[in-house]
């Protein structure tokens, strides 16, 4: 998925927790942590019926964090956010 310059501009320095954001804004629930599960939250999508469409799991230690761009290149290909969803969830003007 390639998105303009200026598009990745924005995305550059989002942070964990603003990402843990849009996505929660977006549907996503995050699921009970199991005993070993430790620092990884799973996300899951589902549809209208109750059945799990996609999952993503986030190594997740500070709200602050930022992430590299391949992790970030990665997390997007996963949600299959477009640029528009992205605007919608406020995560680029």
């Amino acid at each position: 998925m390639a998105f303009a310059q200026n598009v990745w501009n924005q995305l550059k320095n989002l942070t964990k927790g603003e990402f843990v954001s849009a996505l929660e804004r977006d549907g996503w629930t995050l699921e009970k942590p199991s005993a070993s599960s430790g620092s990884i939250r799973l996300y899951i999508k589902y549809d209208p019926q109750g059945k799990p469409l996609k999952r993503i799991e986030i190594h997740y230690h500070h709200s602050s964090d930022t992430m590299g761009a391949g992790l970030l290149k990665g997390l997007l290909a996963d949600t299959g956010w477009t640029e528009k969803d992205m605007r919608r969830l406020k995560l680029i003007k």
